[in-house]
């Protein structure tokens, strides 16, 4: 069987299995991992339904806890939910609350940075 018709049936069979996430991507960033030398179709298939299942609850429970004016979800959605939500905690550095940069420079004023001794 030929590269082209394995990444056709993986194509099919996301389709088939209603996944929306592009299982070639997915591989991609699985094989970026210096650990992984080869990936099997069906945990390739289970990581990419995964994946999608995560991104899906992610999103309804900021949603949800969101402020509820509109039919919107916002970056800030995101990085309430992570901060709140102990489930989710562990994307504080991919979803950080933004903050202003004066805000930012009270902090540093209010708690200096003390540098290493070398």
């Amino acid at each position: 069987m030929s590269g082209n018709n394995v990444e056709e049936n993986a194509n099919h069979a996301s389709n088939s299995k209603g996944i929306s996430l592009p299982m070639t991507r997915v591989k991609l960033i699985m094989k970026s991992s210096p650990d992984v030398s080869s990936i099997n179709q069906e945990a390739l298939l289970l990581t990419t339904k995964a994946t999608e299942l995560f991104v899906q609850h992610l999103a309804l429970s900021s949603f949800n806890n969101g402020p509820g004016k509109d039919q919107t979800l916002l970056y800030s959605d995101l990085a309430n939910t992570v901060e709140e939500k102990e489930t989710f905690q562990f994307l504080t550095d991919i979803l950080p609350k933004k903050i202003l940069v004066r805000d930012y420079l009270k902090l540093l004023e209010e708690n200096p940075i003390e540098e290493a001794d070398n």
